[in-house]
């Protein structure tokens, strides 16, 4: 990048960082220290979402979920998932050590302890007693080594394996039947944030992903990808009582309208990730609508490797057209929180006190102008993606033309979005959910990244990653990340108009729906939780 032409840092305003951290901090302490102590060992902090103590469930049945975001390229495989409708098989087959609540933040879940030593550089995590897959065979400290070495295995790594580099996975240990020791190259301090981060499933040594097992709700019954799976009920669940259901279908859906259609015909009792256009028509269809301010995300991706955004003026432009509570506004009802182009908005780290970037066309075309890009025409790759994408990049589009841009729209299914030109697209659209700073640093903002799409490359802010990895103490940590974000917000690759709602539609026939700020439809697809009235 020319280091000329990136505009100068912008001033702060508001709490200093460490009033913010204190500020921020007393709320997030309540869950066994998961975002002030580097370890998870509170058992309170494996209870789930809370439901009604009046509601009682009832076991039975079969949920059928038209879920859109999947296509052909479908997997099942926990280690390497990438739309939507992969999450939602993978979470009703599987369990990882860590899960994010309600609240985006992390507890236990097959683990019962983790923990670190002073510095965080030996970690030692416990697996809960009991715990068996799907064939009875029970889950021990070597299917927790054997996950670690599948995803981290150099000739065909998982999507998790940046995360986990400061991992030695050599040296990691057995303890006991329950119990790994895992050391670090140097400090892990984010290593419980990591785990959270929907890449890290166990799975049982021998793993075959063509005949999937798993410790999770429910069993494999039948695949195809791109069409539907269904999974029948786990009898041997660690969690006592669950799941409710019998069997879960999953179909994939191509379109929001036809969702809603399935829904209000009773051919569906859940579909997810509408547009607030579909309100009223399933409220008025006598059906149910769950609203939650998510922390998933929408993002534009620029790329900036390629001309024209491989110049920040270009950048910071395109940021300025944005008017974004119009795009809130008008494809969610006001719905969702304004988003300032960085990510992990709920983690402690986040700074809420960086400007809140506004619309400002003059300025926009004077950068464009200095930029050489005064009548810039740009193509915007879009798909159905997730809620709203396809009608924001609409929104966009008449946006820009207030800074003399002309956005050409790109519609592809979204098979062709995450084919072979994934990570490809010059400026395009994309889905992500909740995921803390750090980690989601390591899934999408440095050079080894398994989902770099903005092809970002920054010494100085990959150096400050590895040093936010090795620094144990929180408020440390929090100056490094800030540092972080305001390369982010200066000169980086993305635009992050807003965080969306998810809002998402269910039969009343259906009980024990969550809202979650994951930004993930009904809490992580939680099928287990839920039952029919």
């Amino acid at each position: 990048m020319n280091k000329a032409n990136e505009p100068a840092p912008s001033t702060r305003e508001g709490l200093s960082r460490r009033d913010f951290l204190k500020a921020t901090a007393a709320g997030a302490a309540v869950v066994g220290g998961a975002s002030l102590l580097p370890g998870l060992t509170n058992p309170a902090a494996a209870a789930g979402p809370t439901r009604s103590k009046a509601a009682v469930p009832k076991r039975g049945g079969t949920l059928r979920a038209a879920l859109s975001g999947g296509d052909s390229l479908d997997t099942i495989n926990p280690l390497v998932p990438v739309n939507n409708v992969d999450f939602a098989r993978i979470s009703q087959l599987y369990d990882p050590l860590v899960v994010f609540d309600a609240n985006a933040l992390p507890r236990l879940q097959l683990a019962e302890e983790i923990s670190p030593n002073k510095d965080a550089t030996v970690w030692t995590i416990r697996l809960r007693q009991g715990v068996t897959f799907h064939n009875g065979k029970p889950c021990t400290a070597d299917d927790i080594i054997y996950t670690f070495q599948q995803i981290l295995n150099p000739k065909s790594p998982g999507s998790g394996a940046p995360s986990l580099q400061s991992v030695d996975l050599k040296h990691i240990t057995k303890l006991d039947n329950l119990t790994v020791r895992v050391p670090c190259t140097s400090a892990f301090a984010t290593l419980v944030q990591v785990l959270a981060a929907y890449y890290f499933d166990i799975i049982p040594v021998g793993f075959d992903p063509k005949h999937p097992i798993g410790t999770g709700p429910f069993k494999y019954e039948s695949f195809t990808p791109g069409v539907q799976s269904t999974f029948v009920r786990n009898d041997n669940y660690w969690q006592a009582g669950l799941p409710h259901f019998d069997s879960v279908v999953i179909s994939d859906y191509s379109d929001e309208t036809s969702q809603v259609n399935a829904l209000l015909s009773n051919q569906a009792d859940v579909v997810n990730l509408l547009s607030s256009s579909s309100v009223a028509a399933i409220r008025s269809g006598g059906a149910e609508v769950l609203i939650s301010d998510g922390g998933g995300w929408t993002p534009f991706t620029m790329r900036v490797d390629q001309a024209p955004f491989n110049d920040v003026r270009v950048r910071q432009a395109m940021r300025l057209i944005c008017d974004r509570p119009q795009m809130l506004d008008l494809v969610f009802l006001g719905s969702g929180t304004l988003g300032n182009d960085i990510f992990g908005i709920w983690d402690p780290v986040y700074d809420h006190a960086l400007p809140q970037r506004h619309q400002d066309l003059a300025q926009a075309r004077h950068l464009l102008k200095q930029a050489g890009h005064s009548d810039l025409t740009v193509q915007l790759v879009t798909a159905n993606l997730a809620q709203g994408v396809e009608s924001v990049a609409q929104v966009f589009a008449q946006q820009a033309k207030g800074a003399g841009v002309n956005v050409t729209l790109k519609p592809v299914s979204v098979t062709d979005f995450y084919g072979p030109s994934y990570l490809k697209w010059t400026f395009a659209q994309d889905y992500w959910f909740y995921n803390p700073y750090f980690p989601q640093v390591a899934l999408g903002s440095l050079p080894t990244a398994p989902y770099n799409e903005t092809h970002w490359d920054n010494p100085r802010y990959d150096a400050l990653f590895q040093e936010g990895l090795r620094t144990v103490d929180e408020s440390k940590r929090a100056d490094i990340a800030h540092e972080m974000q305001l390369i982010d917000y200066d000169s980086g690759g993305y635009i992050i108009p807003y965080f969306p709602p998810v809002i998402d539609g269910y039969s009343t026939r259906v009980k024990g729906t969550v809202r979650s700020k994951t930004g993930i439809s009904f809490n992580d697809f939680d099928f287990k939780n839920m039952w029919f009235a």
